[in-house]
């Protein structure tokens, strides 16, 4: 949906968790995504944007964190909600300068175009490396709480440190707090498992 003003929020709540928080523009070449009413129109963009494009953005904004004062270098980590939460698996399992990743009800299973055919979570789980959360909600269809555990497993195959938490009645975009599908219970509790996921291994 763009960098609109819940992206924008919940930016700034990590800010005020003590973090450097940024939040890059993705589809801004494609002349942004914020103001489409449509949701179809917003899709056409997202999907057909090439997955080396979004990943090498995404390290560019990194590369510029880092040289930001007062910025520890060594200790990033990456968020996202649904799409978001897509890439966030793409992410951590590409970028070395990884060290903590949290995925918001993302589809594993979600395709990203590249250069070598399509590639999802699912494709990339064995990649991950990295302290790895994901918060789900038990009556989202897509991704179904089967996708979610399917995936933590095949992470935890080869990652120890993996968490995949299941919000019993809560659906897709339950964090989403301008939609109706936001679920305040699951919203407060995901938000402070996410930060404290964050406390424990970017902080420490």
């Amino acid at each position: 949906w763009g960098v609109h003003e819940y992206i924008k929020d919940s930016t700034r709540r990590f800010a005020k968790a003590g973090y450097y928080a940024i939040a890059p523009e993705l589809f801004v070449r494609e002349g942004g995504v914020a103001q489409l009413p449509n949701v179809q129109d917003v899709l056409k963009i997202v999907l057909a944007q090439k997955r080396e494009q979004t990943l090498g953005d995404l390290k560019a904004a990194v590369d510029w964190a880092k040289k930001r004062p007062n910025v520890k270098a060594d200790r990033v980590g990456v968020t996202g909600w649904c799409w978001g939460g897509s890439t966030v698996m793409q992410v951590a399992a590409t970028n070395p300068d990884m060290n903590a990743a949290v995925a918001w009800y993302g589809p594993p299973s979600r395709p990203y175009q590249g250069a070598s055919g399509p590639v999802t979570g699912f494709d990339l789980a064995k990649d991950i490396k990295v302290p790895f959360l994901g918060l789900f909600g038990e009556t989202d269809k897509n991704p179904t709480p089967e996708d979610a555990k399917k995936f933590g497993e095949l992470v935890r195959a080869h990652n120890p440190n993996v968490e995949i938490v299941i919000y019993p009645g809560a659906g897709h975009g339950f964090h989403a707090d301008y939609r109706p599908s936001y679920n305040k219970a699951a919203a407060d509790e995901g938000w402070n498992r996410c930060v404290g996921w964050f406390n424990k291994h970017l902080k420490g």
